[in-house]
């Protein structure tokens, strides 16, 4: 029994279990569906992997099982991406998966420095720059609407000359007519108050049956 490799192992693992509960808390603070139990399971899991990778491998293959992490991690992350009606959520969660994964298996591998400031500059990213996309967003946000409506196309006109009034860029995507019923898809892009008001238009328009972005 080696005590300074064992103690080496614990240390490998405190770090990465610190690692993951950083990531993790952050994804717990904003209610995603992978948080804190799971990116510490994930950071660790990877680190595991890695080391018994190295142990079983040797100098010559001690990428055997480790290379196997970034391709079973890839079914973890899919499982977090939904399609929301016309929008898709949880790309950032996946990739949070993802870099954890990445930081465990640094750690395994000794790659100490490596693993810490990985993990500083995603704490950068998901906490910082959330708020530099907030701002963003306010100065400039695109919404993709998907308006049904009956009649003739006399509403689209109208829709046209709301997004006009506003000042907002749009682009067509989508145009379906059945009968008399219409599915429009407009990508307008503006300040967020602007699209606020044209999503108070289309709910005060009567012709309007439904709308969604």
């Amino acid at each position: 029994m080696n005590f300074h490799a064992d103690l080496e192992v614990f240390l490998q693992l405190l770090i990465s279990f610190g690692i993951g509960t950083a990531i993790g808390l952050e994804r717990e603070y904003r209610s995603k569906a992978a948080g804190l139990r799971t990116m510490i399971m994930i950071c660790l899991g990877s680190t595991i992997f890695t080391q018994v990778s190295i142990g079983l491998g040797g100098p010559e293959n001690a990428d055997r099982i480790a290379a196997s992490i970034v391709t079973g991690i890839g079914f973890l992350g899919a499982g977090v991406i939904f399609k929301d009606g016309i929008n898709v959520t949880g790309l950032t969660t996946a990739t949070a998966i993802w870099m954890s994964a990445a930081l465990g298996m640094a750690v395994g591998a000794k790659e100490y420095f490596v693993a810490l400031m990985g993990m500083a500059f995603v704490l950068v990213v998901l906490i910082i720059f959330e708020k530099l996309k907030e701002l963003i967003e306010r100065l400039h946000q695109s919404r993709t609407y998907r308006i049904s409506f009956e009649g003739d196309d006399q509403t689209d006109k109208l829709i046209r000359e709301e997004l006009k009034s506003l000042a907002l860029k749009f682009v067509l995507r989508r145009n379906i007519r059945v009968n008399k019923h219409f599915i429009v898809v407009y990508e307008v892009f503006g300040l967020e108050t602007r699209l606020d008001r044209f999503t108070e238009f289309l709910q005060k328009t009567a012709s309007i049956h439904s709308y969604e972005y």
